[in-house]
């Protein structure tokens, strides 16, 4: 992976050591930090077969595994999380010791948002970390027997919106709860919905070298809203680009 922005270098070819790199590279700023991470094709497409993994190769995997392990809280969508097979966030092998010494939890905890409350079995699971907490977020108008169900697993659902969850009421109770770095891995409806919010800080977004065609949707679906990002970062590897953009106002 060569790093190409803002000067070259060259990551180390080691993997403990090319993930502390890229931890350094990736390390959110103090405060509340949004990050949303997306992969798309050259021609714009999210998902091969309504999975993003279609897309992905082993860089931008040991990527999202680096950037789920500097996150406190991991945002998904109920149907990604079940098109892309979610479980609780597991510790990462080379960077949990990291978080250990500062006294967080070693893995993220993992916040599912669903207005229907289906959620995939396997994130009903309890999560063996400490700390690494499930928590569903619904809306005031979601089905009383599933949320039933799902609290039986003892995994808390939480209600930020009437009849869809309100991006905004949600990183109030994220906040809440102390979380300061926020990682949102989609789908495009949900990004959409805080992009719309103006709520994304950070947009890391690999290009994939592959086309696909069909009418697969975009990264960022839902509420049109035009905005301006600078670019920060670009590494390059086997022909995928990694890009992070930061929301303009902030660079």
């Amino acid at each position: 992976m060569r790093r190409l922005l803002p000067h070259p270098a060259q990551a180390p070819a080691d993997p403990r050591a090319r993930a502390r790199w890229l931890a350094e590279e990736y390390a959110p700023p103090e405060g509340l930090w949004v990050r949303a991470q997306m992969i798309s094709s050259m021609d714009g497409a999210s998902s091969v077969a309504g999975r993003a993994g279609g897309l992905a190769n082993p860089s931008d995997e040991a990527l999202f595994a680096v950037t789920r392990a500097l996150a406190d809280v991991i945002v998904v969508g109920a149907q990604t999380a079940r098109s892309e097979f979610y479980g609780p966030a597991e510790p990462h092998p080379d960077l949990s010791q990291a978080r250990t010494t500062l006294g967080r939890p070693a893995a993220a905890a993992m916040v599912v948002i669903s207005a229907r409350l289906d959620i995939s079995p396997a994130l009903l699971e309890q999560p063996a970390v400490p700390g690494a907490d499930t928590v569903v977020v619904t809306t005031r108008s979601a089905p009383a027997d599933a949320r039933r169900r799902i609290e039986s697993h003892g995994i808390e659902v939480i209600v930020a919106g009437e009849q869809s969850v309100d991006p905004t009421q949600l990183m109030e109770k994220i906040s809440d709860r102390g979380h300061k770095s926020v990682l949102l891995e989609g789908g495009p409806k949900l990004l959409g919905q805080f992009h719309a919010a103006s709520i994304l800080d950070e947009i890391c977004l690999t290009i994939s070298p592959r086309t696909v065609g069909g009418d697969s949707s975009r990264i960022i679906l839902a509420g049109e809203s035009v905005t301006n990002w600078s670019l920060v970062s670009l590494m390059e590897d086997e022909g995928f680009l990694f890009t992070r953009y930061r929301h303009q106002s902030l660079s």
